[in-house]
């Protein structure tokens, strides 16, 4: 079993929401409406929502815990009108029939990972930062980056590298992984990028780091983000009432290219632009992650030859 490295991080910082505005926009919140805000991180675009219609009710979810505890005190001031659970994409579903919410007016999904995840060290999904090989967003529960990068071949790691990250030269990459495991040099994320660049050389392209896609497969794999994001599609599908709106934002091609597949079908979506919007020249200025945030959103369309009767949202 690989040694893990405790690392005490710095403080990290706070959250900034990524496209609220436009969020707000496509979503259009109204009176007395219950919305979904699938992806709690710091509660920015819960608090937008609430923000903007002081009847509107949110229920945001989170399968992170310390997500969860940051946007139950940020939205505690908003009494009734907000609650936050603690579940992933395929257990919203059981956790609304539970409680009696059939259909909502509309939800919005941030996905991807947060400001506070990233920049908090003791997670382990930044190659910026010495931290332990984690990357789970539930640290209480899975399996972390250094056992599966342990219980897996070099072949499938060259494949999931590939699959998830889209790097070229994933068996390069996964034979100096799997070498640096061999040799007791893989303890934490800046052993992990040692191993990328002794791999794929240092340069970078566009600005881009080496290890990027390396990090971002290891914590898709890890963290079965592909699946989740599946089964939230799905979910949208099934909660969101005709007239009603799903917005998401994606930050890499794979899960974009999910969410447009998705959105394409006419006979269930209606979407909003021809092509994603992109955050402003002076929030990509302001806030780097937004640079490469892609927002679709669409609204759910009435089955044919159905008139839709409202049922009511319940909390």
């Amino acid at each position: 079993m690989t040694m893990v490295v405790p690392i005490e991080p710095p403080t990290p910082p706070a959250h900034v929401t990524v496209m609220p505005q436009e969020v707000v926009a496509a979503l259009s919140p109204a009176d007395d409406q219950v919305l979904l805000d699938l992806t709690a991180g710091g509660g920015g675009h819960s608090v937008a929502i609430l923000e903007f219609c002081p009847t509107v009710r949110v229920i945001a979810f989170d399968r992170d815990p310390a997500a969860v505890a940051t946007t139950r005190e940020r939205l505690a001031p908003y009494g009734g009108r907000a609650m936050v659970v603690r579940a992933a994409f395929d257990e919203v579903g059981q956790w609304l029939s539970e409680h009696g919410v059939s259909e909502v007016s509309g939800l919005v999904a941030d996905l991807g990972v947060s400001s506070m995840q990233l920049e908090d060290a003791r997670r382990g999904m930044s190659f910026r930062l010495e931290g332990p090989l984690d990357m789970r967003m539930d640290q209480q529960s899975g399996e972390a980056a250094c056992e599966l990068i342990e219980r897996v071949s070099q072949d499938e790691l060259a494949d999931l590298i590939y699959r998830f990250g889209e790097e070229r030269r994933s068996r390069r990459v996964a034979r100096c992984i799997k070498q640096a495991l061999a040799d007791g040099r893989l303890s934490t994320t800046i052993d992990l990028r040692r191993a990328v660049v002794r791999a794929v050389g240092p340069r970078r392209v566009g600005g881009v780091d080496p290890a990027t896609r390396t990090f971002q497969a290891l914590r898709i794999a890890v963290n079965g983000e592909l699946g989740q994001l599946g089964a939230l599609l799905e979910l949208s599908v099934n909660v969101v009432r005709p007239g009603g709106t799903a917005a998401f934002i994606s930050f890499h091609s794979l899960e974009d290219r999910m969410v447009k597949r998705a959105l394409s079908d006419r006979a269930t979506w209606q979407r909003l632009s021809t092509k994603p919007v992109l955050a402003s020249d002076t929030e990509r200025a302001k806030n780097p992650r937004a640079r490469s945030a892609k927002l679709r959103a669409a609204r759910r369309v009435a089955p044919s030859g159905q008139t839709h009767a409202s049922r009511g949202e319940v909390i």
